[in-house]
């Protein structure tokens, strides 16, 4: 792989969890998310719990946006009627990452097994950032965080800041 493609660029994330029953005591998944990024050195601008209802979630997002280069979503991305994420954050993307789901949903199914297809994990660029939208499991996150974001977010922004 080119060096060049993965340079130092300054990581500011910010992490909305959707969920209509989760509070800041009991936002496990959304503690775990900033937890990893401040570990792995990274900025957290920001961190909100939004209600699953599609003009609140592309709004937090929005917000977001306004101070971060990468918006983690935990949850709102199952079967449910109230499973909404997608649909509010689909719209937003200049480009998708398709294979951020692909190897998201792979990996999964080691430690879920065939459940892990339904899951509709996403992420894309708006701008010159990125969005990643994961269930809300602790064990998504720390999958998503450990294996995924965390291992390519450099390289994804330095492509997105060229």
């Amino acid at each position: 792989m080119d060096p060049t493609h993965r340079g130092p660029v300054a990581v500011r994330a910010a992490v909305i969890t959707v969920s209509t029953t989760r509070t800041e005591a009991t936002d496990t998944s959304g503690q775990l998310i900033r937890d990893r990024f401040a570990a792995a050195g990274h900025e957290v601008s920001g961190a909100a719990i939004v209600a699953d209802q599609v003009p609140t979630i592309r709004a937090a997002v929005v917000r977001a946006l306004e101070s971060a280069n990468c918006v983690v979503i935990s949850g709102g991305t199952g079967l449910t009627h109230d499973d909404c994420t997608i649909e509010a954050i689909a719209p937003l993307y200049d480009r998708t990452i398709d294979g951020f789901g692909e190897v998201f949903r792979w990996k999964s199914l080691a430690e879920i097994g065939t459940a892990a297809m339904l899951t509709r994990a996403s992420a894309g660029l708006v701008g010159r950032a990125v969005v990643f939208c994961i269930p809300g499991s602790t064990g998504a996150a720390r999958l998503a965080l450990d294996e995924l974001i965390l291992p390519e977010i450099g390289h994804i922004l330095t492509h997105v800041t060229k």
